[in-house]
């Protein structure tokens, strides 16, 4: 990331939070000047900080305005739900492997049919209120209103359909500050996937609040509540 001597004085906190996930290079007159890193403290003094969490939250509270400018200048995947950051880093094989098979039958399943199935990383922005505009990045989702596509291909619509995989820092984010957003949103259905539980939960959305939660273990096939006839065998998925 790459900033103005201007913007880190008017915005140290935010910055240096940042700088946990990834180097910040700030120039003075149009030329890099110095760079702002992460470090973490050892039984030896101090060394760089080499690895970040999987998923965390930055705790500095900033505009959509701000988000945008900072994911512009930046390499690096990042969310924003309620004014908070969060960092998102590579998942890990049963992750990627369960995302495959879900993708795979979704695929299949709405090919020649109104809604497409896209798969992260593709930014999907909700707005929670006029002040409170967030920007996530499910693992799947399925959209219905490609009319919401501007010309520089960002999506401005509504998921019809969500799906989240689960990671061990991710579980309380999708479990609750996701499931929130989405259920407020105007999402339909909200699949929650857990590689560790090998399990699956589908929360069925009405008027803003919770009509349904099926669940349904590895040895089942996950039905579609709101998609007739969609579905996924389960022992594949965690297979």
């Amino acid at each position: 990331m790459i900033i103005s001597t201007t913007e880190i004085q008017n915005n140290f906190g935010k910055f240096l939070k940042l700088s946990e996930y990834e180097d910040v290079i700030i120039t003075r007159n149009g030329k890099k000047a110095a760079r702002l890193s992460a470090f973490k403290e050892d039984e030896d003094g101090w060394m760089l900080r080499e690895t970040s969490p999987e998923y965390a939250s930055s705790r500095v509270k900033v505009s959509y305005e701000e988000f945008l400018k900072i994911t512009e200048e930046s390499e690096h995947r990042y969310e924003l739900i309620d004014g908070e950051i969060y960092f998102l880093a590579s998942p890990f094989y049963p992750h990627q492997k369960a995302v495959k098979e879900i993708f795979g039958e979704f695929i299949n399943w709405f090919r020649d049919k109104k809604c497409e199935p896209l798969a992260a990383p593709f930014d999907v922005t909700l707005f929670k209120s006029e002040k409170n505009i967030c920007v996530v990045q499910p693992d799947i989702l399925v959209i219905c209103d490609r009319e919401k596509i501007d010309e520089k291909g960002r999506y401005t619509g509504v998921p019809s359909l969500v799906v989240e995989v689960l990671s061990e820092s991710t579980s309380s984010k999708d479990n609750v500050t996701k499931l929130n957003l989405y259920m407020t949103t105007g999402v339909k259905e909200y699949w929650i996937v857990s590689t560790e539980s090998r399990e699956m939960y589908i929360y069925v959305f009405n008027d803003k609040g919770i009509k349904h939660i099926y669940s349904f273990n590895e040895n089942e096939r996950a039905e579609s509540s709101y998609f007739n006839g969609l579905g996924v065998d389960l022992q594949r998925v965690f297979a």
